[in-house]
């Protein structure tokens, strides 16, 4: 092969991570904004009525804990800790691969991150939404909400500024409004477009508004590159702080199975684990329904499956050194508890779940042909998914259950209401998703365009 041939060979290899063949700006803006204003699709009706009615389900139920009391739980003495602050660890773990693929990889100049940074950062923020309800929910008194704030003392409400919760409620709001300014941000030059597409009046009106008047010019250019670029810098140490801090609840505690110095790095790459596996399980049936596999490609799919793999097995190292610790501290209730309890107590099936979805099954992403396989990626990353709902689910209420004190342990049993805000905001979660689907180009057009224009002399 000729120098010019093996140039042309490899420029055709880097544009394929980001698109497949030659299309020209028109007919990426037609495909891309088809999804917006085209007919919905049966699939997008029922999806969206069935997530409809679960979230109106979800709502019943708040509102029941609200007038009953958290009592309709499960939780108990000593398991007061269960479902709710479950839910609200694992969606918050979720939001992080959203900002990781957009603010990290953009700061690394990683191309493959342009054609699903954009439905990555809006999982990020119906994520955090979700995990918003539980601490909510969880207080019995929600007007009493502003508690959760480390705010100054002068209503002589005291907080405590050692405890982890406080921090809690400052590190996730900071989380989600750096999150939503840089959506909405990079969504600008989108909305614009779309505006100037629109094909009634109202439409242009709206799109309008949101756009704030962006016209493409070299000043519009140059501010949106600077702020963009700080707020991707000011995102990056989120993805750290945000779970370290959630982690601290549990690890400042003395309680056996909690007690413990590597929860910070360990839950965030547990989250990390867990957000790209909920992206390949959002990316793949998208770019099928919508039929993006040309900028969605397989290089994309394989590349997040990579990802997941990486994370999995520092998850996995992460498994290998708690009990390790467990055994060589010599302290016999963290032994028993790390050692025996959580996976021969009651329960147990969440542990050997765990064990099996995020030890075993992730190893087959080894093979270079399940990456390449859409359908076995995506019934993995289900599994996986589902597998780190139950090992926070094996550290909350497995801990709990069997303490200190033989005479207060007890099991716990979820009551149907667990079930249902659990279920329910899967529903709220995927029928914002659905929302943003339909209104919002999911793909980031004017991003796509760009890389397409400095990919093309090297292609040509």
């Amino acid at each position: 092969m000729s120098p010019p041939e093996a140039a042309a060979s490899a420029s055709r290899v880097s544009e394929e991570v980001v698109f497949v063949g030659a299309p020209t700006d028109v007919e990426l803006t037609d495909q891309l904004l088809r999804p917006i204003w085209g007919a919905k699709r049966a699939t997008w009706r029922m999806a969206f009525i069935v997530t409809g009615i679960g979230s109106l389900a979800l709502f019943s139920l708040v509102f029941y804990t609200f007038y009953v009391g958290v009592g309709v739980w499960g939780v108990h003495i000593p398991v007061a800790w269960a479902f709710a602050i479950t839910n609200f660890v694992w969606w918050i773990g979720i939001g992080h691969a959203g900002t990781f693929i957009s603010a990290i990889l953009l700061l690394f100049e990683q191309k493959w991150r342009t054609s699903i940074n954009r439905f990555a950062e809006a999982m990020t923020l119906f994520a955090v939404t979700q995990a918003g309800l539980f601490p909510l929910i969880h207080l019995g008194r929600p007007w009493f909400a502003y508690w959760l704030a480390p705010y100054p003392a002068t209503m002589r409400v005291w907080p405590n500024f050692k405890s982890a919760l406080p921090w809690d409620m400052a590190a996730v709001a900071t989380y989600f409004t750096v999150s939503l300014l840089f959506w909405y941000l990079g969504l600008v030059p989108d909305l614009a477009a779309v505006r100037d597409r629109a094909p009634t009046r109202w439409q242009r009106y709206v799109y309008g508004i949101f756009s704030l008047g962006w016209r493409g010019s070299a000043r519009h250019q140059r501010h949106y590159r600077m702020v963009y670029g700080l707020l991707a810098g000011l995102a990056t140490p989120l993805v750290l702080s945000v779970h370290s801090v959630v982690s601290s609840d549990f690890a400042i505690t003395i309680l056996p199975g909690w007690h413990s110095t590597i929860f910070p790095p360990y839950f965030v790459a547990g989250a990390i684990f867990s957000g790209f596996c909920m992206v390949a399980t959002l990316m793949i049936p998208i770019r099928r329904v919508y039929r993006l596999q040309n900028v969605i490609t397989a290089r994309h799919v394989e590349n997040v499956c990579k990802m997941i793999l990486l994370t999995g097995l520092i998850v996995d190292y992460s498994y290998i050194c708690e009990f390790y610790l467990a055994w060589y501290s010599g302290e016999q209730n963290e032994m028993w508890t790390m050692l025996h309890a959580l996976g021969n107590g009651p329960n147990g099936w969440a542990f050997w779940y765990t064990m099996f979805s995020n030890c075993v099954l992730v190893q087959v992403l080894w093979s270079k042909r399940v990456r390449t396989n859409e359908l076995v990626v995506w019934v993995v990353t289900l599994f996986i998914n589902v597998g780190m709902w139950t090992e926070r689910f094996s550290i909350i209420a497995l801990s709990l259950q069997q303490d200190f004190l033989p005479s207060s342990w007890g099991a716990f049993h979820p009551s149907p209401v667990d079930w249902g805000l659990c279920i329910g905001t899967g529903c709220f979660f995927t029928f914002l998703f659905l929302l943003f689907l339909r209104y919002v180009p999911f793909v980031p057009l004017a991003e796509l365009k760009e890389l397409k224009a400095e990919l093309r002399p090297r292609w040509d």
